[in-house]
C-alpha cells in the first residue's frame, strides 16, 4: 500500500500543468531522436556490461509512477522530507510523476523475480530517464533532469560487496570521466547499505572536464567538485519486497546523466543541452569538446519580496518555471541573497513591500540571458515584473514595466 507525503495536504499538479511536463523530450530515448546522453548511457552500459560479462535488461517504463514505487519499494520512511509536496510532483494520492530514475527499478526488479529459475546468474539491469524535480535555478540544475539507474544483480555463491562496489565507482569513472579525479563520501540512502557518494573535480567553474591526472580519492586540484553518483550495496529488503530471494546481492548505483556530460564536453549551461539552435544542437549528437557559441549578456535584477514561510531556492525554482512557462529558459539564475523576518524590518520597509510581521523578506538575485539572442531592456524588464509577481507575497508591488508591460496584476 502507497503511503501518502508526510506533511499537511498534498498539491496535486493540475491537468494543463501535467500535459506540460509529460511533454518534455526525454533525451535518452533515441525513440525522440539522437542526442549525445545516450552516448553517455552507452558507454556507462558498455563499461559495466564488459566489466561483469553478464547480460542488459533496459528498463524505461512510464512517467507517471505510483508513490510506492518511488518511495515505499525503495526503503524511504513514511515521514521522509522528499515526500513533501514541494519536492514531488503528485498527481493524485496515489501517483506521481517519477522523482528519480530509481523509481524504475522495483518494477524491474519484479520482472527479474518474475522469471523464477530462467533468470541469468548475474545481470545489469538499466533504468534512464527523465525526472521531475522542484529544483533550483542555476547553470548546473533543471526541474527535468536525466538520470541513470544501473544495478547489478546477482546469485552467484559469493555475494557482490564493497569490493566490487569500488570496482564499480572506479570502471565507471574512468569510462565516463577519463583522467578525471573523483573521490568518494559516505551516504545513508533507503535502499542501499554501505552508501557512498561520486564527486568529480571539474577543471574550473565552467563545467569543463579533468582535475589531475589519474583516478583516486585525492583533492580537486583547484577546481570544483561536482557530485554525480550515489551508489551503495542493493539493500537485501528492496530485493526481498520485489521477490528475489536472499541468495541474491547486488549494486545499485543512480547517477546524474546532465551532469555528466556538461563536464565531458565542457557544456557551461544545463539549458544548453535542449537548445535547439543550430550551433548548439548540431554538437549535442556527439562527445567530442563543446564549442562555445558566443554568449549573450547577462541581465541582473535584484528583488526585494515578501514570502509566507521560509521558502528555499527550490521553492522559487518551481514558481518562477511555472509563472514563465517556454518563457523560463530566459533566467539564468534565480538565487537568495539573504532573508529577514518581516517582523524585524522597520515599519517603511514593511510598508514598501505590504508585508506582514509574519512573513519573510528575502532579497532575490535574478540573472537574465537568453540563451541565442540578446534581450532588450522593455523584454528585460517585462520579464523582472513576471518574476517578481510570481514570487512576492506582499499586498503592495513595485514594478519596472509595470502592470501593462506583461506582469501579473497586484492580488
Amino acid at each position: 500500500m502507497s503511503v501518502r507525503p508526510a506533511r499537511a495536504a498534498v498539491r496535486l499538479l493540475s491537468p494543463e500543468q501535467l500535459a506540460r511536463d509529460l511533454a518534455v523530450r526525454d533525451l535518452t530515448d533515441p525513440a525522440a531522436g539522437p542526442h549525445a546522453l545516450q552516448l553517455v548511457v552507452d558507454r556507462a552500459v558498455a563499461a559495466l556490461a564488459g566489466r561483469w560479462g553478464c547480460p542488459v535488461r533496459v528498463h524505461r517504463g512510464e512517467r507517471v509512477v505510483t508513490v510506492a514505487d518511488n518511495y515505499d519499494h525503495l526503503n524511504y520512511r513514511a515521514d521522509d522530507v522528499t515526500r513533501d509536496a514541494r519536492y514531488t510532483r503528485y498527481v493524485d494520492g496515489g501517483r506521481m510523476l517519477r522523482s528519480h530514475s530509481s523509481a524504475l527499478v522495483p518494477g524491474a526488479l519484479r520482472a527479474l523475480a518474475a522469471e523464477g529459475a530462467d533468470a541469468p546468474e548475474s545481470v545489469l539491469l538499466v533504468c534512464p530517464g527523465v525526472v521531475y524535480r522542484r529544483d533550483s535555478i542555476d547553470r548546473l540544475h533543471s526541474g527535468t533532469p536525466h538520470q541513470l539507474d544501473l544495478w547489478y544483480l546477482t546469485h552467484r555463491p559469493v555475494p557482490a560487496g564493497p569490493a566490487d562496489l569500488t570496482g564499480m565507482i572506479a570502471a565507471l569513472a574512468g569510462a565516463l570521466l577519463p583522467g578525471a579525479e573523483y573521490r568518494t563520501e559516505e551516504r545513508v540512502h533507503p535502499y542501499t547499505l554501505a552508501g557512498r557518494q561520486l564527486d568529480v573535480a571539474a577543471g574550473g567553474n565552467e563545467g569543463g572536464s579533468g582535475g589531475g591526472p589519474g583516478g583516486g580519492n585525492s583533492g580537486g586540484g583547484g577546481g570544483e567538485w561536482v557530485e554525480i553518483a550515489e551508489c551503495g550495496l542493493a539493500h537485501p529488503e528492496v530485493l526481498a519486497g520485489a521477490g528475489l530471494g536472499p541468495e541474491w546481492s547486488g549494486l545499485a548505483l543512480g547517477m546524474g546523466l546532465d551532469r555528466v556530460l556538461m563536464l565531458l564536453k565542457g557544456v557551461p549551461d544545463i539549458r544548453l543541452l535542449r537548445s535547439t539552435a543550430p550551433g548548439v544542437a548540431a554538437q549535442l549528437t556527439d562527445l567530442a569538446p563543446y564549442r562555445p557559441v558566443s554568449a549573450r549578456p547577462a541581465v541582473r535584477r535584484d528583488l526585494s519580496v515578501a514570502v509566507d514561510g521560509a521558502d528555499l531556492a527550490e521553492d522559487l525554482g518551481d514558481r518562477v518555471r511555472d509563472a514563465l512557462g517556454a518563457d523560463a529558459d530566459c533566467v539564468e539564475t534565480v538565487e537568495i541573497l539573504s532573508a529577514t523576518p518581516c517582523h524585524a524590518l522597520p515599519p517603511q520597509a514593511r510598508a514598501r513591500l505590504g508585508a506582514r510581521p509574519d512573513q519573510h523578506n528575502l532579497l532575490v538575485k535574478v540573472v537574465l540571458r537568453h540563451l541565442h539572442r540578446t534581450l532588450t531592456d522593455a523584454e528585460a524588464n517585462a520579464l523582472r515584473d513576471r518574476v517578481y509577481a510570481a514570487l512576492h507575497q506582499g499586498a503592495v508591488h513595485q514594478w519596472a514595466a509595470g502592470p501593462a508591460g506583461g506582469a501579473a496584476q497586484p492580488r
